[in-house]
């Protein structure tokens, strides 16, 4: 009976695959917060323009959540797991805290685009580290940021006066 040799995940060296886990872990942490507390926001919204913002936040949160699928699967490809446990999420996030109850369109807009803000801020700094490392994962995180800048310009033209 012949020994069946055991096939690694991937052919990129090992140190290449933790760095990117170390820089694709906290923007899946961080598009998961927002994924959910863009949720919250969704059931919470209240005000005139109601039911355009609580559509536009449904969008909102299923771009968040595939976007973190993109990158955890990025990260599950290379042969490296990833916690994204819901109790891990809300201790290692970088996103604010959202506000518990009914609030304003205005008031959900402000906090959901500093939620976006504080993700884009873990996303360039992944796009800025991935360079040096693995190209094809910056690429992921540079589509993450483009569809993230354009949902935050959409939030932005419901308060901006110009």
């Amino acid at each position: 009976m012949s020994e069946v040799q055991a096939v690694p995940t991937t052919s990129i060296d090992p140190d290449v695959t933790s760095g990117v886990a170390q820089f694709l872990g906290p923007v899946v942490t961080d598009l998961t917060a927002l994924g959910v507390d863009g949720k919250q926001a969704h059931w919470h919204v209240r005000g005139p323009n109601f039911q355009s913002v609580h559509l536009l936040l449904d969008d909102i949160v299923d771009h968040a959540l595939d976007y973190a699928d993109t990158a955890a699967e990025r990260v599950v490809a290379l042969g490296l797991p990833l916690d994204n446990r819901i109790q891990t999420v809300a201790t290692k996030t970088t996103t604010p805290k959202m506000n518990a109850g009914f609030q304003s369109a205005e008031a959900t807009i402000a906090q959901i685009i500093a939620s976006i803000d504080a993700t884009l801020v873990t996303v360039r700094t992944a796009i800025a580290e991935l360079a040096l490392l693995d190209a094809v994962s910056q690429d992921v995180v540079i589509e993450i940021a483009r569809g993230l800048e354009k949902d935050r310009w959409f939030l932005f033209a419901h308060i901006s006066e110009k």
